[in-house]
């Protein structure tokens, strides 16, 4: 069998991953300051990007439609892009647009500087103390406190580094112990307890005793046992139990800057004759191309090769990027717009009401696909007549109901059985065989083993840990 050589057109269809879709698809999961950051660096390393809103700061004339008439003359042979598509005015929103007389107020402006927790305690510490060895021990010690508040460092440790006798750290250490919060600088949890007693005069009462003898065992079916070996009555062991969980187990969490976080939406939901829908722009550039380069691109013929090929890069870049930003805020406000559609009933009446959601369900609504939409709701948030969400928190799976009606979601069961426990009697709370029957009673399908997975995930304690013997 003879080997033949043969030429033949085949005509084949693929995606091509070049480096500016890679981009596109790259800004979607970005936060709403990440996509700032991300704009400000692009402004910084590109010519031919630059902020409209800082120039028209600097008193410059931006007037947009100068600006149309500059870029639909530039060099359009020379570049295959569509001007008409992203240098439009893309200032107002299709779908549902707030009222563009009203700005959309700064969540950022209350943002305010926090004290930490180791200023605060250095600032005391040099009100406390007055010698140098005293500071380098009380420094040594603060700097080894945790955020909780608890020294993660042996005494031996500050012994043998700063070179002082264990007396003198002791001492110092109590000294700490005696700041502002109360109970800081302990080594557990026991003595973090015993040591806000101790600002309370506490110490050696009853409270004091329990916390030193019976810590381990708070639960109520000890609290008989307990009374009986303190010489105490049932009622003033349960009083003193109370005080106990009053304490604050990690003094240190109200200073640790990690766990406050400021969450800027990304989206605005506000209520007028219908929901108004708008993208939080604040704070974004308003990116345009710099004329002054555009003019240098457009009168350079005599430029040398690298130089044109540099600048006619940079200009795609800077489109490209306008481009794909302006893609980013209509696919957001596509999605944003969607999910109110969707979750209607949640926006007026509550969590209650949130119903089951999957990402196919959104995308088949604004002819998407489910990754696009998976990109887009990552890391942003949404201000809602109800308070603020992840997009993603609208996304849940469902459970059937006996009726046949329609499905509810897990959100909003977990909801009933929140307000089911906090309604329930402290003598007989409810079981987690009774919040299924409860469920049931409202046509919900689910398994007891399903309550106490939502229970747990709500931090609920089992009936028998919820139950009171007295009033308390």
């Amino acid at each position: 069998m003879a080997l033949e050589v043969k030429l033949a057109l085949k005509t084949t269809q693929k995606l091509v991953m070049t480096a500016m879709l890679q981009q596109a698809i790259k800004l979607l999961p970005l936060s709403r300051l990440e996509l700032i950051q991300k704009v400000h660096q692009e402004m910084l390393e590109n010519p031919f990007l630059e902020d409209a809103l800082a120039q028209e700061e600097n008193g410059i004339d931006v007037a947009e439609e100068g600006f149309s008439q500059e870029t639909e003359e530039a060099p359009s042979n020379d570049f295959d892009i569509d001007w008409e598509m992203y240098l439009q005015d893309s200032g107002d929103d299709p779908g549902l647009p707030m009222d563009s007389g009203k700005e959309v107020p700064s969540l950022e402006a209350t943002l305010r500087n926090e004290t930490s927790l180791t200023d605060y305690l250095m600032w005391q510490l040099s009100l406390a103390v007055h010698t140098d060895p005293e500071r380098e021990i009380g420094a040594y010690l603060i700097g080894n406190i945790d955020d909780n508040g608890y020294l993660q460092c042996d005494l031996e440790e500050v012994v043998s580094t700063v070179g002082v006798e264990m007396g003198t750290v002791e001492r110092v250490l109590e000294v700490i112990q005696s700041f502002d919060p109360a109970g800081i600088g302990a080594r557990d949890l026991q003595e973090c307890l015993l040591i806000q007693l101790d600002h309370l005069g506490m110490k050696t009462s009853l409270a004091g005793q329990i916390v030193e003898d019976y810590l381990e065992r708070l639960d109520e079916r000890y609290f008989q046992r307990m009374a009986k070996e303190l010489h105490a009555s049932l009622e003033e062991t349960i009083a003193a139990v109370k005080l106990i969980r009053e304490l604050d187990p990690k003094p240190g969490d109200r200073y640790n800057a990690d766990r406050v976080e400021y969450i800027v939406p990304d989206v605005v939901v506000k209520i007028g004759d219908d929901y108004q829908i708008a993208l939080n722009d604040d704070g974004m550039p308003k990116l345009r191309i710099n004329t002054l380069y555009q003019g240098i691109l457009r009168r350079g013929d005599s430029m040398q090769g690298d130089t044109r090929e540099y600048l006619e890069d940079k200009f795609r870049s800077a489109v490209w990027l306008m481009k794909s930003i302006e893609q980013r805020r209509q696919t957001l406000l596509k999605v944003a717009i969607s999910l109110c559609r969707f979750q209607r009933d949640f926006l007026d009446r509550g969590l209650a009401y949130l119903k089951p959601l999957v990402l196919k369900d959104v995308a088949d609504d604004i002819g998407m696909h489910e990754s696009t939409v998976s990109r887009v709701t990552t890391n942003k948030y949404i201000h809602t007549p109800q308070g603020v969400f992840e997009l993603k928190f609208f996304f849940h799976s469902g459970l059937d109901s006996y009726g046949g009606g329609d499905a509810m979601s897990s959100v909003s069961v977990k909801e009933i059985i929140r307000k089911a426990v906090a309604a329930e009697d402290p003598r007989k709370p409810l079981t987690d065989q009774q919040l299924v029957d409860l469920l049931e009673e409202k046509e919900i399908k689910i398994a007891r083993r399903t309550v106490a997975k939502y229970r747990q995930e709500l931090r609920i304690a089992p009936a028998s840990r919820r139950k009171r013997l007295f009033d308390t």
